[in-house]
């Protein structure tokens, strides 16, 4: 059967894959498995019970969860009766809450927790549309909501399936479905907001089918299982869940991101997508492996994650070939049964990762597709594959197919246009008018350019390129991602702008650091004192040296300062999809940025 809308993949599943389950998640400590025919009679029951409550297409449903079944479930209902799903991150500010579940006038809310709901309180209790709050758990204090409660009722999901069963109505269902077109808004994902007030991107069910069908001939035949951690709220992972689907694959999902590789020993997934921080920690994780061994096998083992840091897809020598063997039968395949032992395909997404991870984890069989693309698109614009010259170390791989891409000779921008570009910004004419042309072009913001077989390579972004008080750009984004290939640095952010030079505020990884000091013989009580010792701050001079010479005179770090400090999506520093936000920063770390150009 075509799909037209994504909510016509429940009968694709049932058509194509009935007796192999869909979704694999935890419950009350064990696995449970949810088959098509229980996934096709939940969405069903949801559909039914937000039509009795009043729900009209058009209306907008926000969804505030954890990855779990139910969040497709929900999902599928929503879509199927012609409402737009708002799915929006469980970690944002207070601000931003508000601002999204006003802008976007939601009339129902699906929350996952009661610690949510708390935190939520101020907020929900001024939502004029607001007509429901359902819970995926019961209430525990339910007494502590009694006065959001008496303006709109607070149910259970349990109670919501309860209601769908007892108010059945399939054939309003099937007439609102067989109303529904391919270009019609499904979802509305709003942007993470580091230039200001988030913006609601209004997807359409083609912008994402064109996504799924784009990817679909790149994993192997007898791919089975995938893991999913990342949030579904991000297009990023959503897309692919749809796909998962799709390809009639198990997919397993990860009780929280502390337990990804101890769920992936027993779900064995085939591939699974990831963000390069991810996979920085499961390399630090393998090459801590190593500082517990002893004597021959030690040496053995770090030769062979050095020999990996080398490996070239485009080819390599007998001579390499024949090390790598050895390496293989000796390290790497514990290196994959530690992460299942079944798991070839890494889809990296969200930022550029490091050259170095690419070649590590694709050498030890576990190899690393990269991929660009953003909200806006659906999120996919290029994807490494398996066509012909469809995978490159260090690119995004071929843009997919029926979509055009460009790079503007003045600025370098890469502009894309097709299917999988948004509908535009939900009551935002302006900005949609800046992000689309006349001629249909969306502009990403990014820079890049082709490689000669094709593939995108990404070099920056427009709007985080500064230039020094001497006339000289700099782009503080590939600086970066260099000297993050150090394992002494967990995150940077390079300065100065209409500077003379150009510095940086350096957080280190704690974790590793204090491997380090204790091997080196170094006691520090706290992280303070960590930053502030003189032998590590020499070790960090050598650090910034030794990646300064990748770079032009004009473009490496003069001056740098090592904080006690830690960024997250909690403080406010990074995004959801940690990208630090390089004005929080500035104004968090005034004073060392000050001094740097004192």
């Amino acid at each position: 059967m075509e799909l037209k809308r994504l909510f016509d993949l429940l009968d694709y599943r049932k058509e194509t894959q009935p007796d192999r389950a869909v979704f694999v998640a935890k419950q009350n400590g064990e696995w449970h498995k949810v088959f098509i025919d229980e996934y096709i009679d939940k969405v069903n029951k949801i559909s039914y019970a937000l039509l009795h409550r009043g729900l009209q297409k058009g209306d907008k449903v926000a969804l505030i969860s954890a990855d779990r079944p139910e969040w497709n479930f929900v999902d599928m209902a929503v879509q199927q009766i012609g409402c737009v799903l708002v799915p929006i991150y469980p970690t944002i500010s207070l601000e931003d809450y508000h601002f999204i579940l006003t802008n976007s006038e939601v009339k129902c809310i699906f929350l996952d927790t009661e610690s949510l709901l708390k935190k939520l309180k101020g907020v929900l209790s001024g939502l004029e549309n607001l007509k429901d709050i359902v819970m995926f758990s019961e209430l525990k204090t339910p007494e502590e909501y009694a006065d959001i409660a008496a303006v709109r009722p607070i149910v259970s999901f349990a109670e919501m399936l309860q209601l769908g069963e007892a108010y059945a109505n399939p054939e309003k269902v099937q007439e609102l479905k067989d109303s529904i077109q391919t270009r019609d808004v499904a979802t509305m994902i709003y942007t993470s907001g580091t230039t200001g007030f988030p913006k609601g991107v209004m997807l359409c069910h083609e912008n994402i089918l064109v996504n799924i069908h784009g990817v679909e001939h790149t994993p192997k035949p007898y791919f089975t299982r995938a893991m999913s951690f990342l949030p579904l709220c991000h297009i990023y992972e959503r897309m692919m869940n749809y796909f998962y689907q799709y390809m009639g694959y198990e997919t397993y999902y990860a009780e929280n991101v502390g337990k990804v590789v101890e769920n992936m020993k027993y779900a064995r997934p085939y591939m699974m997508t990831a963000v390069p921080r991810f996979i920085e920690k499961m390399y630090d994780g393998i090459y801590r492996k190593g500082e517990k061994m002893k004597g021959l096998k030690k040496k053995i083992f770090y030769w062979s994650l050095s020999l990996a840091t080398k490996y070239d897809l485009d080819g390599t020598s007998w001579w390499y070939k024949i090390r790598r063997q050895w390496a293989d039968v000796l390290v790497y395949h514990q290196i994959r049964e530690s992460f299942g032992g079944c798991l070839e395909m890494f889809v990296s997404g969200g930022s550029a990762i490091q050259p170095r991870l690419a070649r590590f984890f694709s050498c030890v069989g576990m190899n690393i597709y990269e991929g660009y693309g953003l909200t806006e698109t659906a999120p996919v614009i290029a994807v490494s594959s398996a066509a012909p010259h469809g995978r490159k170390l260090g690119t995004a791989g071929l843009p997919l197919p029926g979509i055009e891409v460009k790079i503007l000779e003045d600025s370098n921008e890469i502009v894309c246009r097709g299917k999988n570009v948004m509908l535009g910004y939900y009551k935002n004419p302006e900005q949609t008018a800046l992000a689309i042309d006349s001629e249909g072009w969306f502009h990403t913001g990014d820079t890049g350019a082709f490689e000669p077989e094709g593939q995108l390579r990404i070099t920056g972004r427009t709007k985080t390129m500064f230039k020094t008080s001497m006339g000289k750009f700099v782009n503080p984004e590939v600086l970066e991602e260099k000297f993050k290939e150090s394992p002494f640095i967990l995150d940077m952010m390079v300065v100065g702008e209409n500077q003379k030079f150009a510095a940086a505020i350096i957080v280190p990884d704690f974790n590793f650091l204090k491997d380090w000091q204790k091997r080196h013989g170094i006691s520090c009580a706290t992280q303070d004192e960590m930053v502030h010792d003189k032998k590590t701050l020499a070790r960090f001079r050598k650090v910034v040296d030794k990646y300064n010479k990748q770079f032009g005179a004009t473009e490496q770090i003069k001056k740098y300062v090592v904080i006690n400090d830690v960024w997250d999506v909690q403080n406010g520093c990074l995004t959801p999809t940690l990208k630090i936000k390089r004005a929080v920063i500035s104004e968090r770390c005034k004073k060392e940025i000050e001094g740097l150009f004192a």
